[in-house]
């Protein structure tokens, strides 16, 4: 071999040694980065796995602490879990034994529990369903039941259900019907009682009343101004009684006899009011704003006003007699004032007023059931009633009736 071959051979042998520890280094340097890269995905994989752990254990907390019954089942009813609310309510425990939905079901139910489960597994959720069920104890319970599928990747895979007692909401719902209808029964009894009790007072009153002015017409050249004074004292007393009968017999009908409601024009009413009602000369009455047109019962808001205006006129005190009414809107309610200037109310006398049979001035015109009648109409117009007042200056009633 020439030297120049033995030259070349020794510069390509060079050229490797260097082109080797080149590779070297290229690999030493790759190393490191695996072995960093390595080091952070093994750290963040801790993590990771800290979270699913720390995150399995707050699902696992919310499944145990849920109030209601729930309860996890495979497509079959098979139970798979269920809650310590669950296992309270029904008396199964999973953990200890395998059972099946059909095995809790009241035997009455057996068909609407499988048509249901179809549905579900249909539809995906199942909502407000009402259950009878037998718990392990043999004790008869009404369940609510709102269910839904759980799916894998689009798949069913097993069915949860929130499960609610309302065996006593059941129990309650069922009294207070029975109460109602009983209420109900009372209440017609009593109108229909009302009615007897008012025919059959009221004609021994004008049986009196007649009397009493055939006594007085017989003997009216014998009688002195004493006798005469006390007759028509017993004849006042007999139409106060009257009166009073009338009123009570008014204000048990109101809300006894339900009429059919219609659109009822308070501007027209409030008007024909003024022209029926009896106005002294002294006294006006002004409508400060167009009254609305409202759903409710004619006879009751002629009464209700009815009321509120003939009150106002006959305690005004003063030489000019004001009544104003008005109203605004209060979006779902109108509100009304009656507004007068006469004798007005304390303020102690505020809360008693509306009150049966209670009435602030002892006069043959006043049986103090007005107001009550007055608050048990706007009651069923679901408003409410309420006044503002100074001795002396004048009153004023507010009241709201629902649009």
């Amino acid at each position: 071999m020439s030297q120049n071959q033995i030259d070349i051979l020794k510069r390509a042998l060079a050229r490797e040694k260097a082109a080797r520890k080149q590779a070297e280094k290229i690999l030493e340097s790759k190393a490191d980065e695996l072995y960093v890269a390595n080091q952070k995905l093994e750290k963040s994989y801790l993590e990771l796995e800290a979270i699913l752990n720390k995150t399995d254990s707050q699902l696992q907390g919310v499944f145990e602490n849920i109030v209601d019954a729930y309860v996890i089942m495979d497509l079959m009813g098979n139970i798979l879990k269920m809650n310590d609310a669950a296992v309270s309510l029904l008396g199964f425990d999973n953990s200890k034994v395998d059972f099946n939905l059909l095995d809790m079901a009241h035997p009455d139910e057996m068909q609407r529990v499988a048509q249901s489960f179809k549905a579900l597994l249909i539809n995906g959720t199942l909502t407000d369903f009402h259950l009878k069920i037998i718990t392990q104890e043999k004790v008869e319970k009404l369940v609510h039941i709102n269910a839904s599928i759980i799916y894998d990747n689009g798949e069913a895979v097993a069915a949860q259900g929130i499960v609610r007692d309302i065996t006593e909401m059941n129990s309650l719902q069922i009294q207070k019907e029975k109460l109602l209808e009983k209420l109900e029964k009372s209440n017609n009894e009593l109108q229909e009682y009302a009615h007897i009790v008012s025919h059959d007072l009221k004609s021994p009153l004008r049986s009196i009343d007649a009397l009493v002015n055939w006594i007085k017409e017989d003997n009216q050249d014998k009688l002195d101004e004493t006798s005469l004074q006390n007759f028509d004292l017993i004849e006042t007393t007999l139409e106060k009684m009257e009166q009073l009968i009338s009123d009570v017999l008014m204000y048990s009908s109101v809300g006894a006899e339900t009429l059919e409601k219609q659109i009822v024009d308070l501007d027209a009413l409030v008007t024909d009011l003024k022209t029926i009602l009896f106005v002294p000369e002294h006294v006006s009455i002004s409508v400060l704003n167009t009254l609305p047109k409202i759903e409710g019962e004619k006879v009751k808001l002629q009464q209700l006003f009815q009321n509120l205006i003939s009150n106002a006129i006959k305690f005004i005190d003063k030489k000019v007699g004001l009544v104003e009414v008005d109203v605004k809107d209060n979006g779902t309610h109108y509100q009304f004032l009656i507004k007068d200037n006469g004798i007005g109310i304390e303020e102690k006398f505020h809360d008693k007023i509306f009150k049966i049979f209670h009435t602030l001035n002892k006069s043959k015109d006043s049986t103090g059931i007005g107001l009550s009648i007055v608050k048990k109409i706007v009651d069923l117009h679901e408003g409410d009633i309420w006044l503002e007042s100074k001795p002396n200056i004048g009153t004023t009633f507010f009241f709201t009736l629902k649009k």
